[in-house]
């Protein structure tokens, strides 16, 4: 007994156990109230009644609908999808870039000398601003607005992914930039050259890698936002679904599935693959 509780070696000890124990013991604390403000109630999926609804709902599903008239229809409302995401992209492109130029400290001429002057302060913080409130409603709301502004259909995906996406691009570009070293750009800047030229030739080269990596991987998220904002009516492979959900044709629905997670892959796949030729 003697041996067994004598204390461990100085090498064997773990100097940071109590740190992590606290941690640990405070995060369960912070947790506790989040559960019971959600109901989180996991043991109900098991109960008897639960099981029994879940188990007729997988039914539904088998076997997927593979006939050909249908396939066609979801082939085409997956590329719709697809489509809905790259030009959601594009337009968010056109708002981030000059959104970042205008918010990017970095590309600033009166914060060359240290204290920026009122206006261009005033205008950077209101820029800054836009993109917090762009970025800040969901897409998913926004595709709420406009599906009443516009009317049902991919229209109402497209400009909801590209305010959002605007505002997220616009932000992490923002920060991609000011993370860089800054001396070939104030160089170019105290030399007089113009914010754009400091941009293609002092930032742009040290984060295009970077700025290229994190665009490709929003495109690849807004694959899946597409496919939601169907739900609401935006259109593509989501509103397909919708349909079928509310018809109750679970065949339709597991092949709407499967053609998703497909399609979800052969993203992941396609952002991979460009990420690498990148870095």
């Amino acid at each position: 007994m003697a041996a067994s509780s004598a204390p461990l070696p100085p090498q064997l000890r773990d100097p940071a156990w109590t740190g992590r124990v606290f941690w640990t013991l405070a995060a369960l604390v912070l947790l506790y109230p989040a559960l019971v403000a959600t109901e989180f109630k996991p043991w109900i999926i098991f109960e008897p009644q639960a099981l029994k609804s879940t188990l007729r709902f997988l039914g539904d599903f088998l076997p997927p609908k593979v006939n050909g008239e249908f396939l066609a229809l979801v082939a085409r409302e997956a590329w719709r999808t697809v489509a809905i995401a790259t030009a959601g992209m594009v337009l968010a492109l056109l708002i981030a870039i000059p959104l970042t130029l205008l918010s990017t400290r970095a590309l600033s001429v009166s914060g060359l000398a240290g204290r920026m002057r009122a206006l261009p302060f005033a205008v950077r913080l209101a820029t800054r601003w836009l993109l917090i409130l762009l970025r800040s409603i969901p897409e998913l709301v926004w595709a709420l607005v406009f599906v009443r502004v516009v009317g049902l259909g991919p229209t109402a995906g497209v400009l909801a992914i590209a305010l959002t996406y605007g505002g997220m691009l616009g932000k992490v570009y923002g920060e991609i930039l000011e993370s860089d070293d800054p001396h070939a750009t104030n160089t170019l800047l105290r030399n007089g050259a113009g914010r754009l030229q400091a941009f293609f030739y002092g930032l742009l080269p040290q984060s295009a890698t970077e700025l290229t990596s994190y665009t490709v991987y929003r495109w690849e998220c807004a694959i899946r936002s597409s496919a939601v904002l169907g739900f609401v009516g935006a259109g593509g492979l989501g509103q397909q679904m919708d349909n079928s959900m509310k018809m109750f044709v679970g065949s339709e629905v597991a092949t709407m599935l499967l053609v998703f997670m497909l399609l979800v892959w052969l993203a992941d796949l396609v952002s991979a693959r460009l990420r690498r030729i990148l870095a």
